[in-house]
């Protein structure tokens, strides 16, 4: 199942899963085996969502991805012991019992024809029913709505970890994971950290007197120029780009950046607001830095291609040579450059502009998405 759902996952994994069963690492619980499970054969957080998808359809439980109208899956109902609750707690449910309360629940979901709010007997909020939600029986069946007293069976309908699907479009929270693909760490500065090893080994050759020894602490020494593209169309593409940047910044201390419109060409800015006074010549930059920095283009790449293939073409100055021409300076100059482009995917080759462009980045455009994302950076590794 976990195959199927393009989950990477091996038969290494899955001895060390029976092994721990074995070993009876977890008592006979469906939840502890969902995290021994998640724990053992998942290896990515991006994964962790099509685990939950292909967990709840081997159980028969959430299966069929959701659906608005799905029937509720009775057969993944599980029963739970009431070791835990009170005399009146038990009086409350023992109306139905375990065994009758999947049953009794199919009963009102064909009896019931409105939405019912209070109560002991129909599906509905709050109330004492064993059915609905936001109500206070204490082993009951919750359908919808958000938990509030975590004392249902099942949430069968929740997904935790949604928004980790590499499909996904990123976010904040999860591109720094992506981002931390890129990295090439190195002892610099100040001898400010413990070096254990070395501390062991000259205190030995001390003998036993405490030898202390320092050294630098390792830090992620990749050195990123990123060069966004703003206004236009990339208007609609805002939050996503300052998510990015935002995660950039936070992830990667050696980061410069300056802005362009469209295509990159003769000048480029840092500052929005004073564009039009406060420019820096794109050669200036290219010498700047170093052939071993990681170039990142963020734009939609999506405009006339007379832009990006004549002088003249830029839509804000005028720009004494083509923008494929300063493109094929970066990529000459900086080995490892890249394009996101937070368009989608599919329709990259129904737009001529970023068909040309990615000619120009020798094919190394990728989508801003956590996959695209992780794509870029493994091609910046190398």
């Amino acid at each position: 199942m976990l195959k199927d759902a393009k989950i990477p996952v091996s038969i290494k994994e899955f001895l060390l899963l029976l092994e721990a069963l074995e070993k009876e690492v977890i008592g006979p619980s469906l939840d502890d085996f969902y995290y021994l499970a998640r724990l053992t054969l998942v290896k990515d957080e991006a994964h962790f969502d099509k685990f939950d998808r292909a967990f709840g359809l081997y159980f028969k439980g959430i299966a069929t991805v959701f659906e608005e109208n799905a029937a509720i899956p009775l057969d993944w109902l599980l029963k739970r012991a009431a070791k835990n609750l009170s005399e009146e707690e038990r009086a409350l449910v023992e109306k139905f019992g375990y065994e009758k309360l999947a049953a009794r629940l199919q009963q009102l979901l064909q009896e019931q024809k409105e939405r019912h709010e209070g109560g002991s007997k129909w599906i509905g909020t709050g109330g004492t029913s064993p059915f609905g939600n936001s109500g206070n029986n204490p082993e009951g069946i919750r359908i919808g709505g958000a938990s509030t007293n975590r004392s249902a069976v099942k949430v069968w309908e929740e997904r935790s970890y949604r928004d980790y699907d590499a499909a996904r479009e990123i976010g904040t929270r999860n591109i720094k994971v992506a981002l931390r693909r890129l990295r090439k760490f190195a002892r610099q500065g100040a001898p400010d950290e413990l070096a254990l090893d070395a501390t062991i080994r000259a205190t030995a050759n001390n003998a036993g007197y405490l030898d202390i020894r320092m050294q630098p602490a390792r830090r992620n020494n990749i050195k990123v120029l990123m060069l966004l593209d703003v206004g236009g169309t990339m208007d609609e593409h805002i939050q996503r780009t300052e998510e990015l940047f935002a995660a950039s910044k936070s992830e990667f201390k050696n980061m410069e950046f300056y802005y362009f419109h469209n295509c990159v060409y003769d000048q480029l800015w840092r500052n929005n607001q004073r564009k039009n006074t406060e420019r820096f010549a794109t050669w200036d930059v290219l010498r700047k830095y170093t052939p071993d920095t990681k170039v990142i283009f963020v734009g939609d790449a999506t405009m006339s291609p007379y832009e990006i293939l004549h002088p003249g073409g830029a839509v804000d100055f005028h720009n004494d040579e083509a923008g494929a021409a300063w493109l094929q300076r970066f990529t000459t100059t900086f080995p490892n450059a890249i394009w996101l482009n937070p368009e989608p995917e599919n329709i990259w080759e129904y737009r001529q502009s970023i068909g040309i462009i990615r000619q120009q980045m020798d094919n190394r455009m990728y989508p801003l998405t956590i996959e695209g994302l992780e794509r870029g950076m493994r091609a910046l590794s190398k």
